[in-house]
């Protein structure tokens, strides 16, 4: 059985170009598969303090491309990535939330606005230079883990269907990292030795603080801290600079270690607490969506965080895109915004959004 599903025949395939070594590499083996090869790249929406990086990215991908021999061509998404993406990550953050970026950018972008470009344009597939595979079990897309533990990209990918997986490609899904960057070099790619890209994209210097100070200063609202009781001691700076489980710039003296257990939107406030106060054992998922289809019947494993570890749980569907997960042993930082992703083994089952409040379920 093919763990990575790759084309057999030359195919037309479009390859989502980042800059990056892993978009470079995989359209090299794709030319070097006997495909008919394009390389495509999104123009972002940037904080102004990082268009240098943003030109030196397309210039990565441009002279990638004419080393290969493929053409190249530059797509602007820049207001619908900031309608999509940089807003609404704000606007989470402003609701006491902890939003993944990747997965808006997945959604809308990556696997919205470039494979709808390609699938218009003639393309068979779409490429990208994900860590992850798909396979193809009685009919079905399966969408596996990545083969190198440490780059696995699966859980920004939960969210897509039968329908997409059908059209897209994972060329770097058995390699690791470091096989990456050495094929890279050895093919004189320019982004060979060019630095990983930074946690969020959109921020230079990955301080969601000062990115919301600077362009969302209307979501920062001070407010009251309060301890697991109700008592009020203290005064935070806005929700948006707030996270379950936080310690650190809580601005607090205690005599013991305080961490945010709670964020309520309602009041603006915020709710601390010792560490043996937090954790829950129970969450509800919304807008969950399955890679088969259908929800799993079995026992699953969960990640609530993208470099969280897994943990046992049990699933149950709730109906309208809603599920209540059931944790073997209480989670620290179970976060609302954050997704809940689904696992059996080095299948992935699907994922959701981690809603407010477990009530509603």
């Amino acid at each position: 059985m093919d763990d990575n599903l790759l084309p057999d025949q030359p195919a037309r395939i479009i390859v989502a170009m980042s800059g990056g070594v892993d978009s470079s590499t995989a359209a090299a083996l794709l030319v070097e598969a006997g495909h008919q090869v394009s390389g495509l790249m999104a123009r972002l929406w940037r904080d102004p303090q990082v268009e240098a990086d943003v030109q030196g990215a397309e210039k990565s991908a441009r002279q990638v491309c004419a080393h290969l021999g493929i053409p190249f061509q530059a797509l602007d998404l820049r207001e619908h990535f900031r309608a999509q993406v940089v807003n609404y990550f704000a606007a989470e953050y402003a609701q006491g939330r902890t939003p993944n970026p990747c997965l808006a950018c997945n959604r809308q972008i990556k696997f919205g606005a470039l494979l709808r470009w390609a699938r218009a344009n003639g393309a068979d597939y779409l490429a990208t230079g994900h860590y992850a595979r798909r396979r193809q079990v009685k009919g079905r897309y399966q969408l596996l883990r990545g083969a190198d533990p440490s780059k696995d990209q699966s859980y920004v990918l939960y969210a897509l269907d039968q329908r997409t997986l059908a059209q897209v490609l994972f060329p770097l899904g058995s390699y690791d990292k470091e096989h990456v960057r050495q094929m890279a070099r050895a093919r004189g790619l320019a982004a060979a030795d060019r630095d990983e890209s930074q946690e969020i994209c959109f921020i230079p210097d990955n301080d969601y603080r000062r990115f919301m100070q600077a362009h969302y200063p209307k979501a920062i609202r001070p407010g009251a801290i309060y301890d697991t009781l109700g008592q009020r001691i203290g005064t935070h700076q806005g929700l948006a600079f707030y996270t379950i489980g936080q310690r650190k710039g809580l601005g607090i003296s205690a005599a013991e270690p305080l961490y945010v257990m709670r964020i309520d939107r309602a009041s603006n406030g915020l709710v601390v607490g010792r560490a043996e106060e937090l954790g829950q054992s129970q969450l509800v998922a919304q807008e969950v969506t399955f890679v088969s289809g259908q929800a799993p019947s079995d026992k699953v494993t969960a990640k609530i965080r993208y470099k969280a570890r897994e943990a046992q749980a049990i699933l149950s569907p709730l109906g309208n895109g809603r599920a209540l997960v059931t944790f073997a042993e209480p989670l620290r930082d179970i976060t609302p915004g954050q997704a809940v992703v689904f696992y059996q083994g080095e299948v992935v089952l699907g994922g959701g959004i981690i809603s407010d409040q477990l009530e509603e379920g």
